[in-house]
């Protein structure tokens, strides 16, 4: 007797499905169709609530990796590769991080943030080697695939947890299994999306929620912020120390020419001048605070303060 060997099934994404609120969209006048992306668009930030305690999860892998000298990459494909090395761009000037901190892995290569590479999202073993060459263990790993199964994506994810890494994963199929070796799945419901399968549309805003969100939490648990505040920046240039001077003066309420002074003093590095103007101690000893504090401004401050008393 002959064996059938078994065959996975795959549990369609709802963003492959029909969307009923939108069959006659190709009839409707422009503000039409503009009122019915826009209605589908409102669903997102709720889809995106739900899955809230599973992005605290990956923030706090991605946090205690980087507190131990480890990196976190992002893997991708398309749309998601795409949002992925966006962000992962903008948290240099934003937070003033080393550009190593977050890597982005995008399918295909470089080419193919500008065009479509075929095959490369099908690609596990690439996934595997890419992690080969970046990934230790101790780092973060983070996938993203609106489909949630992105065979570049879930090679990355399962080789990194081989290397012994912590991953997650981003999906936008809420009703697949989490795969092998992915600590932490965030599955958004964000339904059928207004044009079949056109992930770029609701499935893309969810996960560049999610990726603001969790690298921006990430930064404000490292202490990158203080307050709702950027102040790891330096002022090397005249827009910078503009900048940093408004900055300067909304935390502290001082005057433009003390902020100024202060960030002279400091060489232009913006939290040792805001240690140095909320706490009284001189400058040498602002920086001395924020070194022994991992550049939290709050924790420095507190310092100070015990050493005062």
């Amino acid at each position: 007797m002959m064996t059938v060997p078994r065959q996975v099934v795959h549990v369609d994404s709802p963003t492959e499905q029909r969307n009923p609120r939108t069959t006659d969209i190709d009839l409707m006048s422009t503000m039409g169709i503009l009122g019915a992306i826009n209605a589908e668009d409102r669903r997102v930030p709720e889809a995106v609530a739900a899955v809230l305690p599973q992005v605290a999860r990956a923030v706090d892998f991605a946090v205690e990796a980087l507190r131990s000298g480890h990196r976190v990459h992002y893997f991708g494909a398309g749309t998601s590769g795409r949002l992925a090395t966006l962000d992962a761009a903008e948290l240099v000037p934003t937070f003033n991080v080393p550009s190593d901190w977050f890597i982005a892995h995008h399918a295909g290569g470089a080419r193919a943030l500008r065009q479509a590479v075929e095959d490369a999202e099908d690609n596990a073993k690439a996934g595997a080697a890419e992690v080969a060459e970046s990934v230790a263990s101790g780092d973060f790993v983070l996938g993203l695939t609106a489909s949630g199964r992105t065979p570049y994506v879930l090679g990355a994810l399962a080789a990194a947890s081989r290397r012994g890494a912590r991953t997650a994963l981003v999906s936008g199929n809420p009703a697949a299994v989490t795969p092998p070796g992915v600590d932490v799945l965030i599955a958004v419901d964000t339904g059928p999306e207004a044009i079949a399968g056109s992930t770029r549309m609701k499935a893309g805003t969810a996960q560049k929620i999610i990726l603001t969100a969790f690298s921006t939490a990430t930064m404000i648990k490292l202490g990158r912020t203080y307050s709702n505040l950027m102040v790891s920046m330096r002022a090397t240039n005249a827009k910078l120390r503009g900048r940093t001077i408004r900055i300067l003066r909304e935390a502290t309420g001082m005057s433009m020419a003390d902020c100024s002074d202060a960030l002279t003093e400091a060489d232009g590095d913006l939290k040792v001048a805001l240690v140095h103007l909320l706490s009284g101690e001189d400058v040498a000893s602002a920086a001395k605070a924020l070194t022994a504090s991992d550049g939290h401004v709050r924790k420095a401050l507190d310092s100070l303060r015990v050493r005062a008393s």
